[in-house]
């Protein structure tokens, strides 16, 4: 049934989500276990913390607040990619026949990944990260 109803997502409706997620059942002993995972504090302040360096980065452009706002020239100028991970971004691009718009939309997503780790530039742990949240049935 899942299958079907993703058949009728045309590729382009896809290419619109920034991120695609599979999130497996949680086994009982899970949820028995008494270990605890990170504390929403501090993952709200880091989600903060990124949200600022995304605000200072946009300051002076208008209509732009955060990383998904970006167009292909800001990408372009905003988005700096050592270079390694711009050989993964090339050679992901070529291997998963990413359309223009699923690598504008990795982009973005691997600059925000970046800015949650403060990272003043976009790392291939970021872009690799990035391309994990595409479809796993789709190429581009």
């Amino acid at each position: 049934m899942i299958q079907r109803y993703q058949g009728r997502i045309s590729g382009p409706l896809l290419d619109r989500i920034d991120i695609h997620v599979d999130v497996p059942r949680v086994e009982y002993d899970k949820l028995l276990s008494m270990e605890r995972g990170e504390e929403s504090a501090s993952v709200r302040q880091r989600v903060e913390q990124a949200r600022m360096r995304q605000h200072e980065r946009f300051n002076g452009h208008a209509g732009m607040f955060a990383n998904a706002d970006m167009g292909p020239g800001e990408i372009q100028q905003m988005c700096l990619l050592s270079s390694e991970a711009r050989q993964v971004m090339e050679l992901s691009v070529r291997q998963m026949q990413l359309s223009a718009r699923a690598y504008h939309r990795v982009m973005k997503l691997s600059r925000t990944i970046a800015d949650l780790a403060a990272s003043p530039q976009i790392e291939v742990n970021h872009v690799a990260e990035a391309l994990q949240y595409r479809p796993k049935n789709q190429l581009h």
